[in-house]
């Protein structure tokens, strides 16, 4: 990384390059904890798969498509290997039969959570390097940061819907 720091004043384009250069090492230790949880290794669009069920509690394939910004088929394919490995599951909808909800398993929840903690040990490790200033500072900014970003990821509740008619 660069001598700069990502707290320095300076362009947002400038802060975006170094965020990007650090999400590139981030996604090194996230597939080394992918890798060393113990459970069958899922790919890393399979993961987002159950990050995204997770932090929704249950969704549809479509739902899941348009978050993923991923075809049918692509959404399809994903959902049947984590089905296959007994990650998620498949139910009928309350409201429409047709309709397909996606949720974890308990097995899908256990494997989320030794991802997470593998993780974590990991991200640990490098944090305690760094002075407790600096720890702070990241703490801060990165908790900003995931509001931001999270947001999106989550489907509008179900009260915010407003009923149209034809």
């Amino acid at each position: 990384m660069s001598q700069r720091s990502i707290g320095s004043p300076g362009p947002a384009v400038s802060v975006a390059a170094q965020m990007s250069e650090l999400i590139e090492l981030l996604e090194v230790v996230w597939e080394r904890g992918r890798d060393t949880a113990s459970a069958p290794p899922v790919s890393s669009a399979q993961a987002r798969v159950l990050f995204l069920v997770e932090a929704n509690g249950q969704l549809n394939l479509r739902e899941l498509g348009r978050l993923l910004e991923a075809a049918p088929p692509s959404v399809t394919r994903l959902c049947d290997r984590l089905q296959a490995v007994g990650f998620l599951e498949r139910h009928p909808g309350a409201d429409d039969r047709r309709e397909v909800l996606l949720r974890l398993t308990p097995t899908g929840r256990t494997y989320l959570e030794r991802l997470r903690a593998r993780r974590q040990e990991v991200l640990a490790e490098a944090m305690a390097a760094m002075p407790e200033t600096s720890r702070a500072a990241l703490a801060t900014g990165l908790a900003d940061f995931c509001a931001a970003v999270a947001n999106p990821l989550r489907l509008p509740s179900s009260e915010s819907f407003t009923t149209r008619t034809a």
